[in-house]
């Protein structure tokens, strides 16, 4: 009985995660292609601002230092939320991220704060998303970059075959590994939708990101509000 439910469970995870990597690869490409800046982690907004910094352009080192500490705080408010103990905590996370990806183009069309404004936005956003889902299948994973799992991934199965933990019978599929590979193909996914959007339509190729997170929103509520089978 018990089993059944943990299954079904699992599967409804998967399905949140995958999409929830479409959409930090969507949003991850628009962002660099509307504002030359990574929204999705904050390894390369450093290293710009550190180029800016370098080159003397003190405007655009605190923009992307800004978009660094944004995605931190997100990341902050996102796993703190899920500590909650509230059935309606997915959409305490999802709901705001919603809410700032469509802001977000309107800051850049009514020029309310410009690039800046944007990259703000979406970097909260996509902190949110990042800090709020981090494991599923007994794995830690990430929706909105992917180096973090691929380098663990190779260092775990390196650390294996060095100790002679695999036996040589051992079958070949590995659960955890095919959903990381299903992780990486919905977040490359994402991001060449979501690079051709932008490049289409420009910022308005971003409601494209808040349609799917508002699917992702229904389909979170059904899940949860659907009985389980008990066998």
């Amino acid at each position: 009985m018990n089993g059944t439910a943990e299954t079904s469970g699992r599967s409804i995870d998967s399905w949140l995660y995958l999409a929830l990597s479409f959409v930090g690869g969507y949003g991850d490409a628009a962002g660099f292609v509307l504002a030359r800046a990574f929204t999705g982690h904050a390894t390369g907004n450093l290293v710009l601002g550190a180029v800016a910094t370098a080159a003397g352009n003190l405007p655009d080192a605190l923009s992307h230092f800004s978009a660094v500490a944004l995605f931190l705080i997100g990341v902050f408010l996102g796993a703190w939320v899920m500590q909650l103990r509230k059935p309606s905590r997915l959409s305490l996370v999802l709901a705001p991220e919603l809410i700032l990806i469509v802001s977000a183009p309107l800051m850049l069309s009514a020029h309310l704060g410009g690039t800046q404004a944007f990259v703000l936005c979406v970097s909260l956003a996509l902190g949110l998303q990042n800090g709020a889902f981090r494991r599923v299948g007994g794995i830690g994973v990430h929706t909105t970059y992917l180096t973090g799992m691929i380098t663990s991934l190779i260092s775990s199965a390196a650390e294996k075959y060095s100790s002679h933990l695999v036996p040589a019978s051992a079958s070949p599929y590995n659960p955890k590994i095919a959903l990381i590979a299903q992780i990486w193909i919905a977040f490359i996914l994402g991001a060449i939708s979501g690079a051709a959007a932008t490049l289409r339509f420009k910022q308005w190729g971003m409601f494209g990101i808040g349609l799917i997170l508002l699917l992702v929103i229904l389909g979170s509520q059904f899940a949860m509000t659907t009985p389980q089978p008990d066998s």
